[in-house]
């Protein structure tokens, strides 16, 4: 087992790393802000601890050009699981955060819960992709971030599903 997770990032390399750890996270839209006069957006995420998984178990696939080998010695890894299935709360913050830009969220609906699939860094703005085509656009000339778990961690029985890993 690993302790708490604690990353910042410098470029978008980094930003990728980020994500493929958020990858599954569930994020209240009540924990989440905007705070246009730090331009910083926070947010607080449940998420799953994939590094329980290491690289060659089930952790998300963070490379979308691996060859077809790879690919299966991956699918065939997967199957054996994590060695724990766990969440963490998990403090996010994002500097450098000019403007937000909001589809498919609104930002009434305080207790609505999302599902982060990826974050995706794109000249000047970071997008936040959530399931059922929801997104935010943190956009920015330098976007730096800062990922921080808070608390402990707790066991779970669920494991995060995947299109064609559903093996287990």
């Amino acid at each position: 087992m690993t302790g708490p997770l604690k990353l910042r990032t410098e470029d978008a390399e980094d930003l990728d790393i980020v994500s493929a750890c958020l990858q599954d996270a569930i994020v209240p839209l009540g924990e989440m802000e905007y705070v246009p006069g730090e331009k910083r957006f926070v947010l607080v995420a449940n998420r799953f601890r994939w590094e329980n998984c290491g690289e060659t178990a089930d952790m998300p696939p963070t490379d979308p050009t691996a060859s077809a080998s790879s690919a299966a010695g991956a699918d065939a890894a997967f199957a054996t699981g994590c060695r724990t299935y766990e969440r963490v709360n998990c403090g996010v913050a994002f500097d450098g955060v000019e403007a937000v830009r909001r589809r498919g969220i609104d930002p009434r609906d305080r207790a609505r819960m999302l599902e982060l699939l990826s974050m995706r860094v794109e000249a000047d703005a970071v997008t936040l992709e959530f399931a059922g085509k929801a997104a935010l656009r943190l956009e920015g000339a330098r976007i730096t971030c800062r990922l921080s778990d808070i608390g402990d961690p707790w066991p779970t029985q669920w494991r995060p599903r995947h299109p064609g890993n559903d093996t287990l």
